[in-house]
């Protein structure tokens, strides 16, 4: 299988080792991340373009994953997402590695490569390698909403349209009210 991995200068270390693990055990690594260590560098370029080759080999029938990873995960997830097409899960255990792909198809995950020992990352990544989606209906109709309105903005229906008053969200408490979050 082919991997396309990205970093920012967080996890370059990382992705060293990683892309020998990856290797090892058979898969095509292809890095989009830097080159040589840079504190100031930026993730979010890397890991888009790691998504879009994703999304590109994926159209073209290739079998490819991606994994990108910095301090926390968070913002190279954030970043995988901005590519149309992409499912990026943030990973932090095994649990939801296996997750990430069983009931969403995420072709993309995020780890936080200061959050983790190696060992434990690359577990979480041959994991989600490892796991198939599950094609079950409920999974596969709700990554077909996402699609939707990744591709023209539609949504299903508001349950709440049609009972005679504007659909508004609902709300935990009025901006006047007495509500302590604090209590209780």
């Amino acid at each position: 299988m082919r991997i396309h991995i990205a970093t920012d200068h967080a996890g370059l270390e990382f992705s060293t080792q990683l892309q020998h693990h990856l290797a090892a055990a058979g898969h095509e690594v292809v890095d989009h991340g830097p080159i040589d260590y840079d504190p100031l560098d930026d993730y979010p370029a890397f890991c888009i373009r790691a998504a879009q080759a994703v999304v590109r080999d994926q159209a073209e029938g290739i079998e490819t994953l991606g994994v990108v990873f910095g301090g926390s995960g968070n913002g190279e997830q954030i970043a995988a997402n901005k590519v149309l097409g992409v499912r990026a899960a943030l990973v932090w255990s095994i649990a939801t590695a296996e997750l990430a792909r069983e009931h969403n198809d995420a072709n993309v995950i995020a780890i936080g490569a200061r959050q983790h020992t190696f060992d434990e990352a690359a577990a979480f990544i041959d994991r989600f390698i490892a796991t198939p989606f599950s094609g079950e209906e409920r999974h596969a109709r709700r990554i077909a909403q996402l699609a939707a309105y990744e591709q023209d903005g539609s949504l299903e229906p508001d349950p709440r349209a049609g009972q005679g008053a504007p659909v508004q969200p609902d709300v935990l408490a009025a901006d006047d009210s007495s509500f302590d979050p604090e209590a209780g």
